[in-house]
């Protein structure tokens, strides 16, 4: 009877940060890599999984979670890896598959450029020394790039995904806001109903009435996708943040918010006092005393519903 041979599942993977490394690190050259180590240990290979663009901190990326599927149904009996970092960068992830799951699926896994091999019980301490350097190289690099951000935040250049209602970002340079007429028309009126005595609720309701694309709606319509469900009416809480924002004086806000750690995607406010404001980076909407005057009526209304 002919041996079976072993099946191995490659996984290959590349973050926004790995692109500007060496290019021994491309998907390409990872793979030339993989496929040509199985060939010579004589594994057949079932797929080759490829994410690009995803931190291996994450445990969401597509192929990576469907390899784990694969190989929990027992698929293949292997996953090969250029190194345990491709796989994954977080200790926690590491810790659950190499040392837990994939004894249990009987899966072994093997990493060529730092010879991790978990048929290999000697190999436990670089494995779990792999997790940590890791995952210290990430929060290093989360480190570096908030400062960088931050760097360019106080030098006034907008580093949002999106420009805010009213503005698109310069064509010629992202990191500039140029005024985007249709909506900055739009942002007048609201500055202008409302210090004629309108209330939010009042204006939103206007603007339902004629129709008028919220802002989630109008950059959908550009083929900007927010990654978010809106109900297409205009609500008084977003009447609301156009009212309060210094942006439409020309002055850039930003850094409003930070995330918990490295390893979380959740983020919380940051105290008003250290928000970083750079004036005058772009053109302004409201003039400074428009802006001056409905922030004095917002006070008003707001001691008047406190009494």
């Amino acid at each position: 009877m002919p041996i079976l041979k072993e099946k191995v599942a490659i996984y290959c993977r590349l973050s926004v940060e790995d692109k500007g490394a060496m290019e021994s690190e491309s998907i390409r050259n990872q793979k030339s890599l993989l496929e040509a180590y199985a060939r010579n240990q004589n594994w057949e290979i079932y797929k080759i999984y490829t994410d690009e663009d995803y931190s291996g901190l994450r445990e969401d990326r597509p192929d990576f979670l469907e390899m784990i599927g694969q190989a929990k149904v027992g698929a293949f009996q292997i996953i090969l890896a250029k190194t345990q970092s491709r796989f994954s960068r977080s200790a926690t992830t590491t810790e659950k598959y190499l040392h837990e799951l994939f004894p249990l699926w009987g899966i072994r896994f093997v990493t060529v450029v730092d010879s991790i091999d978990t048929a290999k019980k000697e190999n436990k301490k670089s494995q779990q020394i792999n997790s940590l350097v890791n995952e210290w190289y990430c929060e290093e690099l989360s480190e570096n790039i908030r400062l960088i951000f931050r760097r360019k935040m106080e030098e006034g250049q907008f580093l949002g995904n999106y420009a805010p209602y009213g503005y698109q970002k310069n064509p010629q340079d992202s990191h500039k806001l140029v005024v985007f007429l249709e909506e900055a028309r739009i942002v007048k009126f609201i500055g202008d109903a409302y210090r004629k005595g309108k209330s939010f609720q009042s204006i939103a309701t206007m603007l339902n009435e004629h129709k008028i694309l919220t802002p989630t709606m109008s950059k959908q319509l550009r083929g900007q996708d927010m990654g978010r469900k809106s109900s297409g009416i205009w609500g008084s809480s977003t009447i609301g943040k156009i009212l309060s924002n210094s942006v439409y004086i020309g002055h850039m806000v930003q850094g409003k918010e930070k995330k918990i750690s490295f390893k979380s995607k959740q983020s919380v406010a940051i105290p008003k006092k250290d928000w970083i404001i750079v004036k005058d980076t772009h053109e302004p909407i409201f003039r400074e005393s428009e802006f001056i005057e409905i922030q004095k009526i917002r006070e008003k209304k707001q001691k008047k519903s406190n009494v």
